[in-house]
């Protein structure tokens, strides 16, 4: 149930690396607003798809339409109603968005929660977190002309290294507040 009542349709974007926790994040304020999480990713693409995260990475530096299938339908999405839209690309792709939101974490913080989350090792999965990053700059530079190491435009630019995921979500709330966006019940 939410703890909020909205004042208008509103769309927050949430975007970040992997291991920033934006799934955590747009999870938890989608609750607390009692409003729809869009978080469409390869990795939801690959279950559907039967195939593993790692197969989808590597046929989409070759297929575009992976990455053109996963951004369109989530921006269709969150076009639809009232919504969190965490994705890598949100800020970006979702011009629309009432609140554009940027988490930020060193390559060695996202690995060690993508280890907690995952399990492996940990040079293994920074490894893999670098180049994924590598493909998916690559990736958004050809389809799209996104940099997306360029994110100053965001309405917040929050380091999540030091706040656990409840004190980001008060930080968005906070915000989102002061826009008069939306009210506590």
């Amino acid at each position: 149930m939410s703890e909020y009542n909205l004042k208008k349709e509103l769309r927050v974007a949430i975007s970040g690396k992997s291991g920033c926790g934006n799934t955590t994040v747009s999870t938890m304020l989608s609750e607390k607003l009692g409003i729809k999480l869009i978080n469409y990713t390869f990795r939801q693409l690959a279950a559907e798809k039967g195939m593993t995260l790692a197969q989808v990475i590597e046929n989409a530096k070759t297929d575009d339409s992976y990455d053109v299938a996963v951004d369109t339908h989530q921006v269709e999405l969150a076009k639809a109603e009232s919504c969190v839209l965490g994705s890598r690309l949100a800020i970006w792709m979702l011009k629309e968005a009432d609140l554009k939101v940027y988490l930020i974490a060193s390559d060695d913080t996202r690995a060690k929660r993508i280890l907690n989350r995952e399990g492996g090792d940990l040079q293994q999965i920074k490894d893999f977190t670098a180049m994924r990053d590598r493909e998916d700059s690559g990736r958004y530079m050809k389809l799209y002309k996104i940099d997306n190491n360029e994110y100053e435009f965001a309405d917040l630019k929050i380091d999540t290294a030091t706040r656990t995921p409840e004190m980001i979500v008060e930080m968005i709330l906070d915000c989102l507040e002061k826009k008069g966006f939306i009210e506590k019940k």
